[in-house]
């Protein structure tokens, strides 16, 4: 199957990385999937550009898609919380920016073969990094109900969690996400199934964040992405859920403030977190024009941020 990836709010990304500011820069896509980000930056500028993927056939096609632009597209498999390893990997220290398009890509979702979609049939995978021992159909057949019932609540905002949890038991063993899908179809109400635009949404996505540990992921690369920074690099996030989106916008704001305040003190204090820049006053979102083309920018939300220190 051919990776094909529409990237999501191309121009407001590039504008937010400020590549002008770095001609030659360092540049990181965290998260490199087809390659329509990285292959922007590389147009735009003499820079390189470092592409993160756990998906080692992301890096088969991006490798192909980037070939003209010789050693200046710089292909590293691994994760984006461990920036730090992957930049000295590659010879570097820091970088002038870097991007990330949370969340899985349309490659990943169209092909049926990797288990992320509920719309077609497929062995219980979601594994974004292959190699990785943990599957999807190992989690849904070995935990334990409670911890089934806490991932699909937690992950997936889903209200039916303890339900779905209990029949996905009751179901076992499941090897194919439409086994999956009946299960949850069996558990949620049907009056509850006509709310929303598919009643497996909100499970698939909390079971392939557990298989992925794509929080954790988030929660310690954001960490490390402000640590291997260079003074005005810039970072820009593009997330698709509330979980995503409600982590790096408290990260950013908790460090984009001068001063902290609390009711007990007599006045406010300087923020000892304080080094960014917020590069807009809200998440920019896709236009009109975008969302007729690529349907899946929906629910994206970009937010970035300048580090000033």
């Amino acid at each position: 199957m051919e990776f094909k990836h529409i990237p999501v709010m191309l121009e407001p990304c590039m504008e937010l990385l400020g590549l002008d500011r770095h001609p030659d820069g360092v540049f990181v896509d965290g998260t490199l999937g087809g390659g329509g980000h990285t292959q922007e930056i590389l147009s735009r500028t003499r820079g390189k550009v470092l592409g993160i993927d756990r998906d080692w056939e992301a890096l088969r096609a991006a490798g192909e898609r980037l070939a003209p632009f010789g050693d200046r597209f710089v292909p590293l498999h691994g994760n984006y919380a461990n920036i730090a390893s992957l930049l000295h990997e590659a010879g570097y220290d820091s970088m002038d920016g870097m991007l990330m398009d949370l969340g899985v890509s349309s490659y990943q979702l169209d092909n049926p073969e990797r288990g992320f979609s509920f719309h077609t049939d497929a062995p219980l995978d979601m594994r974004m990094d292959q190699t990785a021992p943990l599957t999807a159909e190992i989690v849904l057949n070995t935990y334990s109900e409670k911890e089934l019932a806490r991932i699909i609540s937690l992950y997936g905002e889903e209200k039916w969690a303890v339900r779905i949890a209990k029949f996905i038991v009751a179901a076992r063993p499941l090897h194919t996400t439409m086994d999956l899908v009946r299960v949850i179809d069996a558990a949620v109400p049907a009056a509850e199934r006509r709310k929303v635009s598919h009643p497996a949404r909100r499970t698939f996505q909390a079971i392939r964040i557990a298989v992925n540990s794509e929080l954790d992921a988030l929660n310690e690369g954001l960490d490390a992405i402000f640590d291997c920074l260079a003074p005005g690099g810039r970072l820009c996030v593009i997330t698709f859920h509330s979980l995503e989106d409600r982590r790096v916008k408290q990260f950013f704001e908790l460090r984009s403030r001068p001063e902290i305040d609390r009711p007990e003190w007599p006045a406010p204090r300087p923020n000892p977190d304080y080094c960014f820049r917020p590069l807009s006053r809200k998440p920019v979102t896709a236009g009109e024009e975008e969302l007729s083309i690529n349907p899946r920018s929906r629910s994206a939300k970009l937010r970035g941020v300048e580090k000033i220190i």
